[in-house]
């Protein structure tokens, strides 16, 4: 399942003619800029008094917590995250093409 998933990703990265191992590293770099990007989409939407229960809430590591807070207070966070990671790969494509 894992070699599927990052058969996938590559492909989505334009990267599946690397070596196995470039595409791990690329993806695990990409998943890093990725997550950051989403994340701070997922910020812009808060409000920013509930900005510090948040950051407390992702330092736990409870992301059951975090997966309700986020439903409550940012309707649509789904979204928004697919929408970053979307824009993220768009800007690797193109970042790939120069």
């Amino acid at each position: 399942m894992q070699d599927e998933l990052t058969a996938l990703i590559a492909a989505d990265l334009g990267i599946k003619d690397l070596p196995v191992a470039e595409q791990q590293t690329i993806i695990a770099q990409f998943g890093e800029i990725a997550l950051k990007a989403a994340t701070l989409s997922v910020i812009g939407k808060l409000a920013s008094d509930k900005r510090d229960e948040f950051t407390k809430l992702a330092e736990t590591g409870d992301a059951t917590a975090l997966k309700t807070f986020l439903d409550r207070e940012v309707p649509g966070h789904e979204n928004i995250t697919r929408a970053a990671v979307a824009e993220e790969v768009k800007r690797f494509r193109a970042f790939q093409a120069t």
